[in-house]
């Protein structure tokens, strides 16, 4: 697929060499292109990477996505499926930008026209495409109102090495909050590990029917 990663920080770097190495064709997307030319990826401005895209993928700060998304406009992102890893959080990591809603919401909101789904934002980037090299499996969780785009996403991620075992489907665009509202654990489990390289894992009774 032409996949368009807005964004060219971390997670985008990594989720792009993931979904490349796995045969898509993917751009990044950044307000200055001309300044981005030492990732080794295909840089382009953030329109461009919109219209390349059959699917688009929030990989920016959370703070500043609306605005962004808002610049590029609804027209360039209606029918299309975007998949938003962002979280908004302050400078100092302990404060949630959307505290009573989430990016996800907001985003969908905003771009009726888009399907929005909300995934991999609990977890740190390495594992997003990499989950296979955690002692044992873990859980990706997905959020939005579209089926057909929850469903499309899923591949994509099976695509990263997610098994389909792994994929949790919470519901529709408002469980992003719970997605997202992790970062703060997230990052008292870094701090108790001492290091961003884990996982959450749902486990279930084993005699649940």
């Amino acid at each position: 697929m032409r996949i368009g990663i807005l964004g060219t920080g971390n997670v985008a770097r990594a989720l792009a060499a993931g979904w490349s190495g796995a045969g898509h064709e993917v751009v990044l997307g950044s307000r200055r292109p001309q300044d981005r030319k030492e990732t080794g990826l295909t840089v382009v401005g953030l329109d461009e990477a919109v219209t390349h895209a059959e699917v688009v993928v929030n990989a920016t700060p959370g703070t500043v996505s609306l605005d962004l998304l808002a610049g590029i406009g609804a027209p360039a992102l209606t029918g299309k499926t975007l998949i938003d890893v962002g979280v908004g959080l302050s400078d100092d990591y302990t404060e949630l930008s959307h505290p009573n809603s989430s990016l996800g919401e907001q985003i969908q909101a905003a771009f009726p026209g888009t399907a929005v789904v909300k995934t991999l934002c609990t977890m740190d980037s390495t594992v997003m495409v990499d989950p296979g090299g955690l002692d044992g499996a873990s859980t990706v969780f997905l959020s939005g109102e579209s089926t057909a785009a929850k469903q499309l996403t899923g591949r994509l991620l099976g695509d990263l090495g997610w098994p389909s075992s792994s994929l949790m489907d919470i519901g529709g665009i408002t469980t992003a909050r719970g997605q997202e509202h992790f970062a703060l654990l997230f990052m008292g489990i870094a701090a108790g590990v001492g290091g961003h390289m884990f996982n959450i894992n749902v486990v279930t009774p084993s005699n649940r029917r």
